[in-house]
């Protein structure tokens, strides 16, 4: 079994792992249930006082799609292309989130907790960063302070938050390690159409950085009957000393795997967390003779063969492996990192 540096990925994953040891079991006041007191995640979107959906509670991200892949190399200006691709090289290592630094517009691993009133929005993290939404009908300033988080405002459209975004500062990463300018601009569309789901539709523009905006999409599942708990990266960090290794270390050794066993690998695996926290959801799709990993942190990203079964993530150096049955198809993944391996099983 192959042992390297913990990864972008793996840095994720086992953050989010060991947040789930949550508070102890509260229930959170006010909110339906069905008949057997679980939350009842179909109910109708609760309303605020002035009509207008109430998005506060405990939210996990579940799924994210679309991103940066979206685009041709030739929509991305050279001087970027050639970050991301020295940042692939180096599987990650600078990452603000590797080196306990706020992600900006991308949210952080682990929950996030919103608080809404009629003219503020906030959002918490479990690791102590914040955004605020201002909803007070304020412009968005000409020349905002660059901050990690941005800068943000919202109105309502119907029953959905719109929310537009700047101020950003260019030490954050996009998805895949993509770079951005102080000239990020973000629209977020924010619709809870019941209880339980939360999706944001953002579209994302950076002329200095990219020749035409791209758009992302996540969903998020009610986190009941809990509260967040704090979580500070650096406190007792022992990972960074051992971030090392190169992508072509690692792909040195690839493998060719016909089509036909790699698509025995294809399909959505769930990994159960604690604390009543909703599975986190994997999918394996085949693309273009090749696997391809997309999860709550990535999207369509590329998986390098090492063996018939074993892995690389290529844009982050993390293994991930599958477990097969008699008839050659997997039946779980696992995701080795340097502190903890993480499973996920595969959906039936």
């Amino acid at each position: 079994m192959h042992r390297r540096t913990v990864s972008l990925l793996a840095v994720i994953l086992i953050t989010a792992t060991s947040a789930t040891a949550q508070w102890i079991n509260y229930p959170t006041p006010g909110i339906p249930r069905t008949a057997n007191g679980n939350p009842n995640l179909s109910a109708p979107a609760p309303k605020t006082a002035e009509g207008k959906p109430d998005l506060s509670g405990i939210w996990n991200l579940t799924t994210t799609a679309g991103g940066i892949s979206q685009l041709k190399p030739s929509e991305i200006k050279p001087w970027a292309l050639k970050v991301s691709k020295e940042r692939e090289e180096a599987l990650g290592r600078g990452n603000p989130g590797v080196n306990c630094l706020p992600t900006g517009p991308r949210p952080p691993a682990g929950p996030a907790k919103i608080v809404q009133t009629p003219t503020l929005i906030i959002i918490l993290y479990e690791d102590l960063t914040y955004r605020q939404i201002f909803l007070d009908g304020r412009d968005l300033p000409k020349e905002p302070n660059p901050a990690w988080m941005g800068y943000s405002v919202g109105h309502w459209e119907g029953d959905t938050l719109v929310v537009e975004s700047i101020g950003y500062n260019d030490r954050t990463w996009l998805e895949r390690g993509y770079p951005h300018t102080e000239s990020l601009r973000s629209t977020e569309r924010f619709h809870r159409g019941d209880f339980g789901h939360l999706k944001v539709d953002a579209t994302y523009s950076d002329p200095e950085a990219y020749n035409r905006p791209w758009t992302g999409k996540t969903e998020w599942r009610y986190f009941a009957d809990t509260d967040l708990l704090e979580y500070v990266c650096a406190e007792n960090e022992k990972d960074s000393v051992h971030l090392v290794g190169t992508l072509s270390d690692e792909t040195k050794n690839a493998v060719k795997v016909a089509p036909e066993i790699l698509s025995k690998y294809v399909g959505t695996y769930l990994r159960p967390l604690s604390g009543g926290r909703p599975p986190t959801e994997f999918k394996i799709a085949l693309e273009d003779g090749g696997l391809t990993v997309t999860g709550p942190t990535l999207s369509n990203a590329p998986l390098t063969a090492l063996s018939e079964s074993l892995f690389t993530i290529t844009v982050v150096g993390a293994f991930l492996e599958f477990d097969k049955n008699d008839q050659g198809a997997a039946t779980c993944l696992m995701i080795h990192g340097a502190e903890r391996d993480c499973r996920a099983d595969r959906k039936k």
